[in-house]
């Protein structure tokens, strides 16, 4: 009994950080706050699915939006600088046209829901429905996931060490001792 009210509880609230923070994207003035309500709503959504007990699509889809934001954090310091990223600006464009398409695509999508004739189900679910999901998902593709993951890491650090002109080392010297910073420009986060 207690186990199902709390599972209840986590998964509503997982339910409504996911809804409350998918809107935040569109609400949030900067892209780096836009990435980091969509990393925050994906990942409840991972937990809900997690809570669901299917476990590998939870926990790919927690690691995938976490790996994605990062990548998008990476190329947002790389090609805007961390300022333009944090800079207030609008998230949605065409605000008319896209609530007009998302609400007739909602739409259309439920009347076919409604009023389509279903078949019924045939046979039987198999006994582990997660092992089954991955493999159907995964099946032959495994080795080349291993081999790419790596690849994409090595990209990531490379992205990183490529948009960080500066390091702390160049700021503070080889021991980290150096007072004041030899920063090329004065100030900092406390001008």
């Amino acid at each position: 009994m207690l186990a199902d009210i709390v599972f209840g509880a986590v998964f509503w609230a997982a339910g409504g950080t996911a809804l409350l923070a998918g809107a935040a994207v569109f609400v949030v003035d900067s892209m780096a706050r836009a990435t980091y309500a969509l990393a925050t709503s994906f990942i409840a959504v991972g937990v809900a699915v997690l809570l669901l007990q299917q476990n590998y699509v939870g926990v790919v889809v927690i690691l995938m939006m976490v790996m994605e934001m990062a990548v998008m954090a990476v190329y947002m310091v790389m090609f805007m600088g961390m300022n333009p990223a944090l800079m207030p600006m609008s998230m949605v464009h065409g605000k008319r046209m896209s609530l007009a398409i998302s609400i007739g695509t909602f739409l259309l999508l439920a009347t076919g829901i409604l009023l389509v004739d279903w078949p019924p189900r045939r046979g039987s679910p198999p006994a582990d429905v997660t092992a089954a999901l991955g493999d159907a998902l995964m099946g032959q593709k495994m080795l080349a996931m291993v081999v790419i993951s790596p690849v994409m890491v090595a990209t990531i650090v490379g992205g990183v060490v490529l948009a960080v002109r500066r390091t702390r080392y160049d700021r503070f010297g080889d021991d980290l001792r150096r007072r004041p910073a030899s920063d090329p420009q004065p100030g900092g986060v406390g001008r």
